[in-house]
C-alpha cells in the first residue's frame, strides 16, 4: 500500500496500490478522508477510544453496540468501522446487506480473545441448564454459543431479566461480572478474563487523585481492576456512554475518568467548560490505536478490509443480541 501524500487524490474506481496524481490545491489528510467518504457514499463510525483525529472525521462516535445499531439504521452501503474486530463483526451481524470495513485487521481485542467457542461449549457442559450471558466484547462465534449479550451499561438489567432459579455463566470479563454479581446478588459463575488496559488501573491511584481533586467526581468503567466493593457504591460506575452523559447531569466541574484515555478527546470537546483527569495516563489500548487517519483513507480507497460473518453464525449470534435489545427496550 503506497503512502498517500497530501497532494495525492485517490480515485474510487482504482485498485489497490494505484493512485492518481493531479495538480490541485494541497488537501490535508482530514479533508482527503471527508472527500473520499462523500464519493464512496460511506459512513465512518468511531469508537470512543479511537485517536482524536479519527473521531474528528467520523459521522458517529460512541460505544460498540450503539455504533452497530447506528450502522443498522444508516442508508449508506459502506460502513468504515474504526474500532476493533469484534465490533465490526457485530455491525456485520446487524447489517448483513452492507459492506462493513475495518481499516486494520490487526485491531483485535485481548479480552475477546480470552474465550473461544470451544472453551465456552466445554464450560456449558459442566453447568447444564445454565444461562450464558456474553459481554459484547466477544467474537461472533462465542456470541453464537450464548443465550444473551450485554454491554457494560445494561449487564445488570439483562441478568435481572433471567429467572432467579437459573445459574448464570458470565463471559468473558470477571470484573464486569463481579460488578453485576454485587449489584444483583445472583449466582454467577465468572470466566477469568479481563481487559489488560482496565485491569491494570490500581485502586490506590483513585485515592491519590481524589485527594488531589477533592471536588472531582470519579467516573469508573466496570471493567476496571481498581473497582473495589466500596467503590461500587460510592462512585459513578458507568459505561463509556454513561460517562459521556454524566458531566451534563452533574454539578461537578472536575471529573476523574477511569477508562481508556481516548474518551477524553470527546469529553473535552463536548464539555469544554469542565475539567477531565485521566485516572491512568497509561490506560491506552494499543489495538484501538492501530487505526490511523491514513488507514481510514486507504480503507476507503481500496474498500478493505471487509468483515463478514458467515450466515449460520450470524443468525445464531443475532438471537443473543436481539434478546438483549428487547430487554433494553
Amino acid at each position: 500500500m503506497p503512502w498517500l501524500e497530501p497532494h495525492i487524490h485517490p480515485l474510487p474506481h482504482q485498485g489497490e496500490g494505484e493512485v492518481y496524481k493531479e495538480f490541485m490545491p494541497t488537501l490535508t489528510l482530514h479533508d482527503q478522508v471527508l472527500s473520499l467518504k462523500k464519493e464512496r457514499k460511506a459512513v465512518i463510525l468511531a469508537h470512543n477510544y479511537q485517536i482524536g483525529e479519527v473521531q474528528d472525521v467520523a459521522d458517529f462516535v460512541g460505544d460498540s453496540l450503539g455504533l452497530s445499531q447506528t450502522a443498522a439504521k444508516t442508508e449508506a452501503d459502506i460502513i468504515v468501522f474504526c474500532g476493533v474486530h469484534f465490533m465490526a463483526e457485530t455491525a456485520s451481524i446487524l447489517c448483513p446487506t452492507k459492506k462493513v470495513l475495518i481499516p486494520d485487521l490487526e485491531a483485535g481485542c485481548s479480552l475477546a480473545d480470552m474465550i473461544t467457542a470451544d472453551a465456552l461449549r466445554k464450560w456449558k457442559a459442566e453447568h447444564p441448564g445454565a444461562v450464558v450471558v456474553a459481554y459484547v466484547n466477544t467474537s461472533a462465534d462465542v456470541k453464537a454459543e450464548s443465550d444473551y449479550c450485554c454491554t457494560s451499561s445494561n449487564a445488570v438489567k439483562v441478568v435481572e431479566s433471567i429467572p432467579v432459579d437459573k445459574e448464570i455463566l458470565f463471559i468473558p470479563d470477571m470484573y464486569l461480572g463481579s460488578f453485576v454479581r454485587e449489584k444483583t446478588g445472583r449466582k454467577i459463575h465468572l470466566w477469568p478474563g479481563y481487559c489488560g488496559v482496565h485491569s491494570a488501573i490500581p485502586s490506590k491511584r483513585v485515592v491519590e487523585l481524589k485527594r488531589e481533586y477533592p471536588k472531582a467526581e470519579a467516573l469508573i468503567h466496570p471493567e476496571c481492576g481498581c473497582l473495589t466493593p466500596e467503590m461500587m457504591h460510592a462512585d459513578q460506575v458507568l459505561s463509556t456512554e454513561g460517562m459521556m452523559r454524566r458531566p451534563g447531569l452533574s454539578q461537578a466541574q472536575e471529573f476523574i475518568v477511569g477508562t481508556e484515555t481516548g474518551i477524553l478527546h470527546r469529553m473535552r470537546r463536548q464539555y469544554p467548560e469542565k475539567k477531565f483527569i485521566a485516572l491512568s495516563e497509561g490506560a491506552v489500548c494499543g489495538y484501538m490505536k492501530k487505526i490511523t487517519l491514513e488507514k481510514v483513507l486507504w480503507s476507503l480507497q481500496d474498500l478493505k478490509y471487509e468483515v463478514k460473518v458467515p450466515a449460520e453464525t450470524a443468525a445464531k449470534a443475532r438471537v443473543a443480541i436481539d434478546r438483549m435489545v428487547a430487554i433494553n427496550g
